[in-house]
């Protein structure tokens, strides 16, 4: 027996509205409907002293606490791979609760078991949002307490790279690159960074259509210095541009694509910039912080308003499609 058409439109209507409710608990929105990211409760970075940390013990180290699907956490942690930090600085994996929409800690550490319940054992405010990245100092036996040394991606970036590295550790912001490195900062950032969620968090048509069009707009730019200056966005040494570029092309045909709608162009149509993300994939260590499963699972499994059904979809190996296909000549 076929549906009425008032039914219809009634459901219709008012999953509608049920749905933009939802998506306002997701991501907040302008007037016009275009996404505007809530704004994080960032802290100031501070590094401690490299004497100081050669003296720790293994329990005494700093952890960098990073999720493995959040791109701006990803970021850190190829840094933290590529310095070879893991003698003075460990990693802590958080693990995305999609029913309580937290961060847990699995096994717990100092008695937390949340990464909420971190952050206020570092003595956070309470309105402060537990995010990743996050570094924490856990202090030096009894005689200090718990840190929380920093939690914008953006900054730890630029500490990671003046952490003490191991043997070989590359300096990812060269003299002379800073200039440059903020000249794609400033563009990627807005537009590639944070664009594929303007784009998934759409409310309407034309703040979509605004959203893929400076994407892509930007895409373009990256494609033409690489193809002019290559093989990385500054030129001929790997530096932070490159590392923050990454982690959000890196998930682009497994999420980014069929669940944000950032499906304009197929990346092969960019061979630059594919071979870019083919080269960077190809570092030491780099392919260890990619886990296409994980990130099929988190996104399209937690993003309840853009894939209600929790359907998670088949979706091809990384590393085949990284390295196996070919863009366009």
């Amino acid at each position: 027996m076929a549906v009425p058409p008032l039914v219809v439109a009634t459901a219709r209507e008012g999953w509608r509205w049920q749905w933009r409710q939802l998506m306002q608990g997701l991501g907040p929105a302008d007037a016009d409907g275009r996404y505007v990211r809530p704004p994080s409760d960032r802290l100031e970075v501070t590094v401690p002293d490299a004497a100081a940390l050669e003296g720790r013990s293994a329990r005494q180290r700093p952890r960098l606490v990073i999720g493995r699907s959040c791109p701006w956490a990803h970021r850190t942690w190829l840094i933290h791979s590529l310095r070879h930090l893991q003698d003075s600085l460990d990693l802590l994996m958080a693990t995305a609760d999609h029913r309580a929409g937290r961060w847990t800690l699995e096994p717990a550490w100092m008695g937390c078991s949340s990464l909420v319940e971190l952050y206020r054992h570092c003595g956070t405010p309470p309105h402060h949002r537990a995010t990743v990245p996050a570094l924490v100092d856990p202090g030096e036996q009894n005689s200090t307490a718990a840190q929380l040394l920093g939690n914008d991606s953006a900054a730890l970036s630029e500490a990671l790279n003046r952490w003490p590295g191991g043997d070989g550790a590359p300096d990812l912001a060269p003299e002379g690159s800073q200039d440059a490195i903020d000249r794609w900062q400033t563009l990627l950032q807005p537009a590639v960074n944070d664009g594929v969620y303007r784009c998934g968090f759409a409310r309407t048509q034309k703040a979509y259509d605004e959203a893929s069009a400076a994407l892509f707009a930007a895409l373009d730019q990256v494609e033409a210095a690489l193809q002019g200056q290559g093989p990385w966005l500054c030129g001929e040494q790997l530096t932070i541009a490159d590392v923050r570029l990454f982690p959000t092309l890196i998930r682009w045909e497994l999420v980014y694509a069929p669940l944000f709608g950032c499906s304009a162009r197929p990346l092969w149509m960019f061979p630059a910039l594919w071979r870019w993300r083919q080269r960077f994939y190809a570092l030491p260590g780099v392919a260890d912080t990619c886990d296409g499963e994980a990130w099929r699972a988190d996104y399209f499994g937690a993003l309840f308003p853009l894939n209600p059904g929790g359907i998670v979809p088949a979706g091809p190996d990384l590393s085949t499609l990284v390295n196996s296909s070919e863009a366009l000549p």
